[in-house]
């Protein structure tokens, strides 16, 4: 199930001081589904993905692990990448309960002034990549970044679709090498 929702309905949908607490909130309303992604523009994307295993391992306010992994994120790197938290962690709420699984915290591709034409239509590009990924068995920490850069392809011309790159647009290669050799 992918979805995406205005930011005074998440508030009121879920009654979470912040996103990533809205995340938790989402995963313990919905217990069918396997991960949630918000997308925050040039501030890049936010999953956390559910954990089928339910052994013992680290507890962590989501607030706070989101801080340390922004710590993480290299800021001269123009291109989207993605860091994660350990796999299984519990990853609590205040407030609001708590889910295993891991976050992820994905950036967004520094478009140069220059470059950047119009943003209409990067959040559906953005989610069509996410689809298209699950499909091609991508593993998130490559499907947050490959949805960053269709969307970013999609800010370079005009309109919500004449700037989506094909999939043999040089700028997604490394992605389906990825795929192919087996490396995230």
């Amino acid at each position: 199930m992918l979805f995406a929702l205005p930011n005074f309905l998440r508030q009121a949908f879920t009654e979470a001081p912040s996103i990533s607490n809205a995340l938790v909130s989402f995963l313990l309303k919905l217990p069918n589904i396997r991960f949630v992604i918000v997308t925050l523009g040039e501030e890049g994307s936010m999953m956390i993905e559910r954990s089928v295993h339910d052994s013992q391992s680290e507890e962590m306010d989501v607030d706070y692990l989101l801080d340390s992994l922004k710590q993480r994120v290299d800021n001269s790197n123009p291109m989207p990448e993605c860091v994660s938290s350990k796999p299984n962690m519990r990853l609590t709420a205040q407030g609001i309960g708590a889910v295993r699984g891991r976050f992820l915290l994905g950036t967004a591709e520094k478009i140069p002034s220059s470059e950047l034409v119009d943003t209409t239509g990067a959040g559906d590009a953005f989610i069509g990549a996410v689809l298209y990924a699950i499909c091609a068995g991508m593993p998130p920490e490559q499907m947050l970044p490959f949805a960053a850069t269709v969307a970013a392809r999609g800010c370079r011309a005009l309109g919500a679709r004449s700037g989506l790159p094909w999939r043999t647009d040089p700028s997604l290669a490394r992605f389906f090498n990825q795929a192919k050799h087996g490396t995230p």
